[in-house]
């Protein structure tokens, strides 16, 4: 199904609440890049020159440590923004993009989009509500990565995934298993173990990339406290 460039530029937070004609401004400045997957969309420490929007296919955002550990940081789809950080900031990418899937992007040229801002200021409080919602996230990643063992990371970024998709039965993973290990800070082959002792307490079912929370109340008191033994 052809998607609606315009339609979708008007149903991005960034945008609501604008008429039609200043969609089609936004539209205007806006040019369309392609990827292919695993491809790179910006590196750290780029110049943040603009920034992008996922049409389709998704994104993520990644870190890398010294020793070449990834740490993704986001998981981007059609509708969310990429990279709005640097350019607003005036500074350089602080982190990786790079296509998981062949994508489609619309990229909006910094200086265009303040010009926008300044003429527009609803945008920049629109704006201030996603990179709100943005920062919420890394401190929740944040505290689970240092604070918490792996089944309560796990278990809160379930708990997340089902908040994020309107409590849908089963979850669907839009990322491989080894993308969702980084995400919380382990590896694929501990995910694995931590998913199937979830399973054998009942706390979840899982079938393939479908995951059911049987078990919400224990999901969140080991979101909360940490430990598959204490259940």
């Amino acid at each position: 199904m052809k998607i609606n460039v315009k339609q979708l530029i008007a149903n991005v937070l960034f945008f609501k609440g604008l008429s039609e004609e200043e969609i089609d401004g936004i539209h205007r400045i806006a040019s369309e890049r392609h990827y292919q997957r695993n491809q790179m969309v910006f590196s750290d420490g780029e110049e943040g020159a603009g920034f992008f929007l996922v049409v389709e296919g998704s994104v993520k955002v990644f870190k890398m440590s010294p020793e070449g550990k990834e740490q993704i940081l986001h998981i981007l789809g059609p509708g969310e923004p990429v990279g709005q950080v640097a350019v607003f900031a005036g500074v350089s990418f602080p982190a990786n993009a790079q296509t998981i899937a062949k994508s489609r992007l619309l990229f909006f040229p910094r200086r265009s989009f303040v010009d926008l801002i300044q003429a527009r200021p609803s945008l920049a409080l629109n704006m201030l509500a996603i990179l709100s919602n943005r920062l919420r996230e890394f401190t929740v990643q944040i505290e689970n990565i240092s604070l918490k063992e792996v089944p309560a990371r796990l278990a809160s970024y379930l708990l997340y995934l089902s908040d994020e998709q309107q409590g849908a039965a089963p979850l669907q993973l839009t990322i491989s298993k080894a993308q969702l290990a980084s995400i919380i800070g382990t590896i694929p082959e501990t995910l694995s173990r931590i998913l199937s002792r979830m399973s054998a307490k009942n706390l979840i079912g899982v079938n393939g990339r479908e995951i059911r929370l049987l078990d919400r109340d224990n999901l969140a008191a080991l979101a909360e406290h940490g430990r598959l033994g204490d259940l």
